[in-house]
């Protein structure tokens, strides 16, 4: 079993950064993937990056050279730094954990790009 818990999300003005956290109670050492969705208002989750176990960090297109995902399986932490942040990038941002055949969510935090 694996609870996920985000922090970090807030307001920020366009070219700005965050850098959300995502803690995990259990271990995540063999989890078989974890990265951050994100869902605006009106339009469906969508994956932003993600650490597949053993391989490199894939990003979405829309946000790739601007954010980076790191995780700690020591602490077991993911971290999403954005930076050079836009208006399209607000919505609500979900940790995930995938250990199979278990998906795991965490409740989300709210990112809100705005001057």
């Amino acid at each position: 079993q694996v609870q996920l818990v985000e922090s970090g999300g807030g307001l920020v003005q366009p070219g700005g950064s965050l850098r959300l956290s995502c803690a995990a109670s259990g271990s995540i050492f063999d989890a078989n993937s974890m990265g951050w969705y994100r869902q605006a208002p009106g339009k469906e989750r969508e994956l932003v990056a993600r650490i597949i176990t053993g391989g490199s960090p894939e990003y979405a297109n829309s946000v790739r050279g601007r954010f980076t995902i790191s995780r700690n399986n020591t602490k077991n932490t993911v971290i999403l730094q954005m930076n050079s942040l836009k208006p399209e990038d607000t919505a609500v941002y979900y940790c995930y954990a995938y250990k199979w055949p278990t998906k795991y969510w965490g409740q989300g935090t709210q990112v809100t790009v705005s001057s």
